[in-house]
């Protein structure tokens, strides 16, 4: 290198070497290596003009903490767990049998070899045998608990909150609140349970609550109440309390004593609206049946059903499984009815339909007037009738039968006496009049007129009827008298003498 050496500014004061510094601009410092404490100037090529840098110098430094055991035995601390209850929950399990999948081989057999040899018919064509029967054996007590859904587990049996359909009554909220006090409990713990009262076993001998039952109807008719012996066809009540006979004339409500008995009604059998069949039937339409759309169309006060016949295909059905049922009644169930097809019609008019209500009406006193006829085509008195046209043609889409007649009422509440100065032997000149419903159907229009579903092949289609209103002739009585009969088999024909 050419000249005499530079000094080495290291060793001179801060002052001199920013001054240094300044006048040698040539000169740069390297990067402080952070593994050495010695740091060496360097200078640059000739001509490499660069700035200064200046570098953070970085130390990482490790200690050791060794912290000493603690001082005492570990504490159990109550920790909460209100999420194991949705662990702990039934539906919990059922996702995760949704979502596992069976791990089965399905092979011939299904797992479930059969040897059919043995059994009877099956070769025949007979396969009864190895079929499971129609009408499904009821379930034994013990394992009904086994058919309980998960949810339902450890719920009381009486659950109607999830009933929509049912109307909340006194006594269904009396039952929800019992079951909410059944659980209430449960969770607080077990009770003591109630000591059970000590019944005296003489009461509950069968003849003991043949009195009591005798008795009821006693308090109901103290007129009819039989005072003589015992014996194969009457027994003699048991004798009623004055606070029996007090509850009787002024009844209370059991849970609401605050309610007060505005009118009570005895209820009875209706004889003389008794129909042909022993009852009525309860028919609902599908769909809209008129054209009327605002409001309640008056003339289907008065509608007509006439029924046409029943289903070829649908008859023939029926009378094979009856067959079928009358050869194996312990398998196989009975069948129901085939459904009957129905030619629906309306009055002409709403005066028409009027007409008829006050014809068919027995507390009206007019109902014999021969003016309230609206139609007569061929004159004279006998030929007076109501037009009705034909509108369309209905089939049974659903049908269920009572097999008892009691199983379902329709219950008329009749404030007027049908006989003047006639009241029931309770002093009430009102009574709820009862009629038996034998069956209940819903129509939906019928497709068509060729009657390919249902119907008979030679019908054709009515387009009105001129309807005559009478009283039933001897062969229609008698068919009336005999569910009379039935009915009331001391007095028919007499409903005040019913009880």
């Amino acid at each position: 290198m050419d000249g005499p050496p530079r000094p080495n500014p290291f060793r001179k004061s801060q002052q001199e070497i920013a001054k240094w510094l300044s006048d040698n601009p040539d000169f740069y410092s390297n990067e402080l290596s952070s593994d050495s404490a010695n740091v060496s100037p360097k200078m640059a090529a000739p001509g490499n003009r660069q700035h200064v840098v200046h570098q953070d110098y970085i130390v990482r430094q490790r200690y050791s903490n060794a912290l000493p055991p603690p001082p005492g035995a570990p504490k159990l601390l109550e920790i909460p767990t209100q999420g194991l209850s949705a662990y702990c929950h039934p539906s919990y399990a059922q996702r995760l049998a949704r979502a596992t999948d069976l791990n089965i081989e399905a092979d011939a057999m299904l797992g479930m070899p059969i040897d059919l040899v043995g059994m009877p018919g099956i070769f025949d064509g007979d396969e009864s045998s190895i079929q499971a029967p129609l009408v499904t054996p009821p379930v034994h007590p013990r394992d009904r608990a086994l058919l309980r859904p998960l949810k339902t587990l450890g719920q009381p049996k009486s659950d109607l909150s999830g009933v929509s359909f049912l109307r909340r009554t006194q006594y269904v909220a009396e039952d929800q609140r019992r079951a909410e006090a059944a659980i209430s409990r449960k969770s607080q713990g077990s009770a003591p349970k109630p000591r059970r009262k000590v019944v005296d076993p003489a009461k509950n001998d069968d003849v003991t609550v043949l009195r009591e039952a005798v008795k009821g109807f006693d308090i109901a008719n103290p007129e009819d109440a039989y005072k003589g012996p015992d014996n194969q066809t009457n027994i003699r009540g048991a004798v009623p309390t004055l606070a029996e006979n007090e509850a009787w004339k002024n009844p209370k409500h059991p849970s609401n004593h605050q309610l007060k008995l505005i009118a009570s009604y005895p209820i009875l059998p209706d004889l003389s609206g008794y129909t042909d069949e022993g009852g009525y039937m309860v028919v609902k339409l599908a769909g809209q049946p008129t054209d009327v759309t605002e409001g309640h169309d008056k003339r289907m006060d008065a509608a007509l059903l006439h029924a046409v016949g029943f289903a070829p295909e649908a008859l023939a059905e029926y009378l094979a499984k009856q067959a079928a049922h009358d050869a194996n009644p312990d398998i196989i169930p009975a069948p129901s009815k085939p459904g009957i097809n129905y030619e629906f019609f309306l009055p002409e008019d709403e005066r028409t339909a009027a007409n008829v209500k006050q014809k068919t009406d027995v507390h009206n006193p007019n109902r014999d007037d021969p003016e309230l006829y609206t139609h007569n085509t061929k004159g004279g008195a006998e030929n007076d009738s109501f037009r009705y046209n034909h509108i369309r043609d209905y089939e049974t889409g659903l049908q269920n039968e009572n097999t008892d007649k009691y199983q379902e009422l329709a219950i008329v509440l009749d404030k007027s006496t049908r006989e003047p100065g006639n009241t029931h032997k309770s002093g009430s000149s009102n009574s709820a009049f009862y009629y038996p419903i034998v069956s209940k159907s819903q129509l939906k229009p019928r497709r068509g007129f060729g009657m390919s579903t249902q119907g008979t092949d030679d019908h054709e289609t009515i387009d009105r009827i001129d309807l005559t209103i009478r009283e039933p002739d001897e062969h229609e009585a008698a068919k009336r008298a005999e569910f009379k009969a039935a009915t009331v088999e001391d007095a028919p024909g007499d409903e005040h003498k019913v009880a």
